[in-house]
């Protein structure tokens, strides 16, 4: 049988504590009584330690009640709330009860602890709290707690922080309250859409923004559609988060109707020239995962493009020539368009980069910019020559058979092909170069 304490594990403790083994119970009450707010913490964590190890600790429950849960020490605050979280909450059910409901074929009934009344008191005295991390704080553990019996007394509280002064406040404010409807909605909480509705039109604050569409995202989707609509031109100004889940948002109404492509295509466009990597990213992704149209998927090749030659990261270069190599599958013709700009990325000091660039441009060579596509191969392999390039032999190898692809593919540019590879026979691809000049030469002997 799964352990309750495991249920509400979301955390790890340090194992300072545990140095020459964990107190006794009878210590950690007594520890709890001290009056230095240092000794209290240790003796609340050691408790924890000892529940998530399996321990029971029921009288340590009373004491933390007793001399704890006023305190105003903030670490000692938040070590309570990991302890609110795995403390057991019910009374264990008794054997006869357990074979009573088995027999009835009905789910057995768990009853509250008497102290967790007083604990619920203490909860809504920091949600009430004139201190806004201390109300934050506690917003943000609400969104922990999954016991219907713990949150209902608090709702009346949460929803009173949405009108908080402090954007700290509210923002979490509006998680709780999405947790709250998430689990128990209909129950807790059957205003909570409207609620969030109202709490969006009125708020200024980003985060606190963002977390109100979340609810409507998940919890409302016909009123984040409206939301949406209505506030269209300034999604560019709600920040990353808010502009991701409009994308989420319109990849999941696209795929359930195609019909309603149109409504979203504006806004979808407005994003592809985020300032933020991550949005344009996905914008571009969006926009090819939904539409065909020529139009559709030279914006986001053009977006990649840019993206490609604007990020240091080696492994978002990887990503988006990835992505670029699956438009090619089916828009060869497109990407060609963009083709000069994905060259650009031979500059990344990386060869893995090098080589998928090469990998994805080569195929798309034509004879109206092989000669602009040769002329930057040939730049690049007389940098080769450097003795402080990092890429060094391995990245002349490669120019050198891309070089030769487009020479025997093209014989426009093979003239001026051979002049350059010559200069390299005195190199470590020389034997690749001597290759290569003979097939050119036999190819086209005049």
């Amino acid at each position: 049988m799964t352990n309750s304490n495991e249920t509400y594990c979301t955390f790890t403790l340090s194992g300072d504590v545990t140095a020459g083994g964990l107190p006794s119970e009878d210590e950690i009450s007594k520890d709890l009584e001290s009056s230095d707010s240092k000794v209290k913490r240790h003796a609340l964590k050691a408790a924890i330690m000892a529940m998530l190890g399996g321990e029971s600790m029921p009288r340590v429950l009373m004491q933390v009640i007793r001399y704890c849960i006023t305190t105003q020490d903030k670490p000692l605050k938040k070590l309570m709330m990991l302890y609110w979280e795995v403390v057991p909450k019910y009374q264990e059910s008794t054997s006869d009860e357990i074979i009573r409901a088995t027999a009835e074929g009905v789910q057995l009934k768990r009853k509250l602890l008497p102290e967790m009344i007083l604990v619920c008191n203490a909860l809504m005295n920091d949600l009430n709290h004139p201190n806004e991390f201390v109300r934050g704080s506690m917003l943000r553990f609400m969104c922990k707690i999954k016991d219907e019996e713990i949150l209902g007394p608090l709702i009346p509280s949460i929803k009173s922080c949405l009108q908080h002064r402090h954007q700290y406040v509210r923002k979490n404010a509006a998680l709780a309250v999405f947790h709250a409807h998430k689990l128990f909605g209909e129950n807790l909480i059957p205003d909570g859409p409207d609620l969030m509705n109202d709490f969006i039109r009125s708020e200024t604050d980003i985060a606190a923004r963002c977390n109100a569409f979340l609810m409507l995202f998940n919890e409302s989707e016909e009123l984040a559609i409206e939301f949406l609509a209505e506030h269209i031109e300034n999604v560019s100004s709600y920040g990353d988060g808010f502009a991701l889940l409009v994308l989420e948002l319109t990849r999941r109404i696209c795929r359930r109707d195609p019909n309603q492509k149109s409504r979203f295509v504006r806004v979808l466009f407005q994003m592809l020239s985020s300032e933020s990597a991550a949005v344009s990213f996905e914008a571009a992704w969006t926009m090819v995962s939904l539409s065909s149209a020529p139009s559709a998927v030279r914006a986001a090749a053009s977006t990649y493009a840019s993206l490609l030659n604007s990020q240091n990261d080696n492994n978002i270069k990887m990503i988006i020539l990835e992505r670029l190599e699956e438009l090619k599958k089916k828009n060869s013709k497109v990407l060609q368009e963009v083709l000069m700009d994905i060259l650009r990325a031979l500059s990344s000091p990386n060869p893995d980069v090098c080589k998928k660039v090469l990998d994805v441009t080569m195929d798309i060579v034509t004879s109206r910019n092989v000669s602009e596509v040769v002329t930057t191969l040939k730049k690049e392999v007389a940098k080769t020559q450097d003795a402080d390039l990092e890429k060094g032999v391995v990245y002349r190898h490669m120019l050198i058979q891309a070089i030769h692809g487009c020479a025997t593919r093209y014989p426009i540019v093979a003239e001026s092909v051979i002049h350059t590879l010559m200069d390299f026979l005195s190199s470590d691809g020389a034997m690749q170069v001597i290759i290569f000049v003979r097939e050119i030469i036999e190819q086209y002997p005049d």
